[in-house]
C-alpha cells in the first residue's frame, strides 16, 4: 500500500493522513513490525517512528519485542493496537432479534448482548429503548467509553441521517432511527442496510478479504445483497442500493412483503427453505439449520429435496454475476448451512450459465466465514470509518 502525495497539503494534513493510514492498517490487519509498516505504507523509517511514538504516547498502540526473531541484529519492534483506545457500539437489528456489541480497535469484541423480538418489542420505539438500556448496562460492566455507533437494519436506509425508509419484514416505514438512537445514546450514529454491512464485514475480515470485486448474498426472513467494487463498498444514491432480494424472477409468483410478486426472496428466503425442507412455515431458525445439516450427510438426497430451491438460487446468482461481474460471491446467514455439495453444485451451475463468469475466468461461490456475526462486524466497521480519522 503506497500512499499518494497530497497536492498542496499542509504538513499537519499529511501527518494526519499518514496517521490514519497507519491506524487503519493496524485495525484491519493486526499487529506488525515497524519495518513492515515502513514497507507497506511506503513511508520512511523516521516518519513511521514519529507516528508510532506519538500513538504509543497517547496509549493507542503498544510496542513489544517479537517472540520470534529472524536474522541477526536488533529486531524491529512489533506494534499492537490497543482495543480500549477506541471502542464503538455495533447494533444488528434483525426481524427476529437484536444483537449489540462493544468492539475495540483491531476488531476485538469486548462484550455483547442479544434478545429476541416478538409482539410489541419489535416496534421501533421499543427497540430503541431496549438498545439504550442494554448499552448503558454493557458500558457500565466493561467500564469503557464509546466513540461512535454503527447500526445494521434489514431495510432501505438513508445514509445521510439514518432514516429507515422501509424495512418490510419488520413492518417499519419512515422511521427516524438514526435520530432516535443518537438522542438516546448521546453519540454519533451511522446506519446501513444489513446485507451491505455484511459485504463490508466479509471484505474487511471474512471470506472476501483480498477480493477487489465481490457480492454478498444473505438469506434471513428476506434476502439481501451487498457489493464490493474496486475494493470499496457500493452504497448507491443516498444509500439506497442492492435490494437484490426484490429482483423479480417469477412474474405472477408469490406475493412479497414489498408489495410486488415473484421476488427472488419469495423463492429462496426462509419461507422457501421451510417449504423445500417440508417444515411448517415460520419454523424456528434452529429447526431449519438442523434439517440442512442433516442433509449434509446425504448429498444425493439433498439435491433431490432441494432441487427447486437450488434452481431458483442458481438463476438469481447467474443474473447477479452477469450484472455485476464479481470474482467472488459470498453466501451468508441461512445459506451458510447449505450442504457443501450443494454450494459446489451451485458454483458450477453459475460458471456454466453466466457469460460474465466465463469471461472473468469463473466466479467463485463460497459460504461466509463470519456466520451470524457478519452484520454485527459490518456495523462496527461502519462506526470505525470516521473514528480512525480523528484519533
Amino acid at each position: 500500500m503506497t500512499i499518494p502525495p497530497i497536492a498542496g497539503a499542509r504538513p499537519d494534513e499529511v501527518r494526519r493522513h499518514n496517521r490514519t493510514a497507519l491506524l487503519r492498517r493496524l485495525h484491519i490487519d493486526g499487529p506488525c513490525t515497524r519495518a513492515a509498516l515502513t514497507s507497506e505504507l511506503g513511508l520512511n523509517r523516521s516518519t513511521i517512528k514519529a507516528l508510532v511514538d506519538g500513538l504509543a504516547e497517547s496509549g493507542v498502540v503498544e510496542e513489544r519485542v517479537p517472540l520470534q526473531r529472524s536474522g541477526a541484529g536488533r529486531p524491529s519492534l512489533l506494534v499492537l493496537p490497543q482495543p480500549h483506545a477506541a471502542v464503538v457500539l455495533a447494533i444488528d437489528i434483525r426481524v427476529e432479534g437484536v444483537a449489540i456489541a462493544l468492539v475495540g480497535l483491531g476488531g476485538q469484541i469486548l462484550g455483547r448482548n442479544s434478545w429476541n423480538l416478538y409482539g410489541r418489542s419489535s416496534q421501533p420505539d421499543e427497540v430503541v429503548n431496549h438498545v439504550v438500556e442494554s448499552t448503558r448496562w454493557l458500558v457500565g460492566e466493561l467500564q469503557v467509553e464509546t466513540a461512535a455507533v454503527g447500526v445494521s437494519v434489514p431495510g432501505v436506509v438513508r445514509r445521510s441521517d439514518g432514516l429507515v425508509h422501509e424495512a418490510p419484514n419488520l413492518h417499519w416505514t419512515d422511521i427516524p432511527l438514526g435520530e432516535w438512537l443518537s438522542t438516546g445514546l448521546g453519540m454519533p450514529v451511522r446506519l446501513g442496510n444489513d446485507a451491505e454491512l455484511g459485504a463490508l464485514a466479509e471484505h474487511v475480515r471474512g471470506a472476501a478479504r483480498g477480493a477487489s470485486d465481490a457480492v454478498y448474498v444473505s438469506a434471513d426472513v428476506g434476502v439481501g445483497g451487498g457489493v464490493i467494487s474496486a475494493s470499496s463498498l457500493m452504497r448507491g444514491t443516498s444509500g439506497y442500493f442492492a435490494e437484490i432480494g426484490h429482483m423479480v424472477v417469477k412474474p405472477g409468483g408469490r406475493p412479497c412483503y414489498c408489495g410486488s410478486h415473484g421476488c427472488w426472496e419469495t423463492e429462496i428466503g426462509e419461507a422457501a427453505l421451510c417449504r423445500a425442507l417440508d417444515l411448517p412455515e415460520g419454523s424456528p431458525r434452529g429447526a431449519i439449520v438442523a434439517a440442512l445439516k442433516e442433509l449434509s450427510a446425504h448429498p444425493s438426497l439433498a439435491r433431490d429435496q432441494l432441487a427447486e430451491f437450488i434452481d431458483w438460487l442458481s438463476l438469481g446468482l447467474v443474473n447477479v454475476v452477469n450484472m455485476l461481474g464479481p470474482e467472488l460471491v459470498v453466501l451468508g446467514d441461512l445459506f451458510t448451512s447449505l450442504p457443501a455439495a450443494i454450494i459446489a453444485d451451485i458454483g458450477r451451475e453459475v460458471r456454466t450459465r453466466s457469460l460474465v463468469s466465463r469471461a472473468v475466468g469463473g466466479t467463485r461461490i463460497v459460504p461466509s466465514v463470519l456466520g451470524g456475526d457478519a452484520k454485527l462486524i459490518g456495523a462496527a466497521e461502519l462506526a470505525f470509518e470516521p473514528v480512525l480519522g480523528t484519533m
